[in-house]
């Protein structure tokens, strides 16, 4: 009687691992490509080597460009009080997060921009998403540390960071910083070459938008930030 319900069971189990792969089977063939894809994507162990370094090529310096800076953007605003002004004004909008990009949470800046610089970056994240698509990276964002700040911003940060510059153009509201050494994946397994591969990626399309003249753009070292000014 007891080997009887031992082969029962094994019976049952070879049942239940067919009906599994039956429904898997089916599953598969009717979920939609795209949704296909997005699954592999979140499994998926390839290393990528294969991307150019364009991080490095990111070089513009603020004497560059502030007298432009100045000219599309904003007057620097003193305090709170000052941005909402602009803000109710028409000069400044807000962004938020979404499924390109994630706004975090900002102790030195505000989560406003102007309309041409938002324009920059919802172009910049539009063609982000189509990039890591391609790449078994479908769905991660990119993190966004620094917006609009303020005089006020600019001299409590100047305690903590001895490269704030009084001429920034984060004061003009036509600046942001993106950050290169997060990223928000929507994948099981990160690898080092996952990493790296998506910073220059994003390096790439910063890269093409300089060279396109709709940006200037700084590889921020010791910030670990893609710095991005619209033009």
């Amino acid at each position: 009687m007891y080997i009887r319900r031992i082969r029962l069971r094994k019976e049952y189990r070879l049942k239940a691992w067919l009906f599994l792969l039956i429904i898997s089977a089916i599953c598969f063939i009717f979920i939609p490509k795209h949704n296909r894809a997005a699954f592999f994507s979140f499994f998926s162990r390839d290393c990528r080597n294969y991307q150019q370094v364009f991080s490095r090529k990111l070089n513009d310096r603020i004497p560059d460009y502030i007298d432009n800076a100045l000219l599309t953007g904003i007057e620097k605003c003193h305090d709170a009080d000052d941005l909402a002004e602009r803000i109710s004004s028409g000069q400044l909008f807000r962004v938020r997060s979404g499924r390109n990009y994630k706004v975090e949470k900002m102790a030195h800046s505000y989560p406003y921009l102007t309309r041409d610089s938002k324009k920059l970056l919802d172009e910049l994240a539009k063609r982000f998403r189509k990039k890591v698509r391609n790449d078994d990276l479908m769905g991660s964002r990119f993190i966004i540390t620094t917006k609009t700040r303020t005089t006020e911003n600019i001299k409590d940060l100047g305690k903590e960071n001895t490269n704030t510059s009084d001429n920034s153009p984060h004061l003009n509201g036509n600046a942001f910083d993106i950050s290169y050494a997060r990223f928000r994946f929507r994948k099981l397994h990160i690898t080092e070459c996952d990493k790296w591969y998506i910073k220059e990626a994003l390096a790439e399309i910063i890269w093409n938008l300089r060279e396109e003249k709709k940006c200037w753009a700084t590889y921020e070292k010791s910030q670990g930030c893609f710095h991005i000014v619209s033009r």
